[in-house]
């Protein structure tokens, strides 16, 4: 793409990103059916419901071979008589959102005291109570996720103001990209370093 094509452009899609903040894919407890499922089953639900997350057609929301993995490395305990309940699901949709910024082990370290507490907790507090609440204060960010896009976007709009006319654009466009990974890199660090804090002082990372 030409430098002068993205004149007009980033614009254009800050706009559809904020109007569609509102629609980022979770798995509703509803959408889950009140029967364990087979492997198969879960694949098929979790790429129906979460479809709008792929970047293309031909991704894949979960395989069987990510599941096999998550058990193998602990993430997930294992199914009954290989069918998966709704806690199973639960845990594998917080493995999702993870996988994209943090590393197996430290998904592990996360998730590890989650399942051996509420997991098919028989009583008391349980996962679908943590996932239901998770949900709740996920719902109050997007306000705020929409107040720091506009301000990115209105400093990368004020970027290169020496910049020749058909060069800007793109270099705004740029702009914008650096600043949005710089903020994703920034909150991984801080991540990591909450999640370190947790480990004792002579465990090996």
């Amino acid at each position: 793409m030409s430098a002068s094509a993205f004149d007009g452009l980033l614009e254009d899609l800050i706009q559809k990103i904020m109007e569609n903040l509102d629609q980022l894919p979770y798995l509703r407890l509803e959408d889950i059916p009140g029967i364990d499922l087979y492997m198969d089953q879960v694949t098929t639900l979790m790429d129906e419901h979460l479809a709008s997350s792929k970047r293309s057609k031909e991704d894949r929301v979960l395989t069987k071979t990510m599941i096999n993995n998550y058990a193998k490395n602990k993430l997930l305990p294992p199914p009954v008589k290989k069918k998966y309940s709704r806690d199973h699901l639960l845990v594998m949709l917080f493995i999702y959102y993870f996988k994209g910024i943090l590393p197996l082990q430290d998904i592990q370290s996360l998730l590890g005291p989650l399942t051996e507490k509420y997991f098919q907790a028989e009583e008391g507090m349980d996962l679908v109570d943590v996932y239901q609440e998770l949900v709740r204060c996920g719902s109050t960010e997007t306000p705020r996720l929409r107040e720091e896009l506009s301000s990115m976007f209105e400093n990368a709009k004020g970027s290169f103001p020496e910049a020749a006319d058909e060069d800007r654009p793109f270099l705004q466009y740029f702009t914008m990209i650096c600043l949005l990974s710089i903020d994703v890199y920034m909150k991984k660090r801080v991540i990591e370093q909450l999640i370190d804090g947790t480990r004792p002082k002579n465990s090996k990372k």
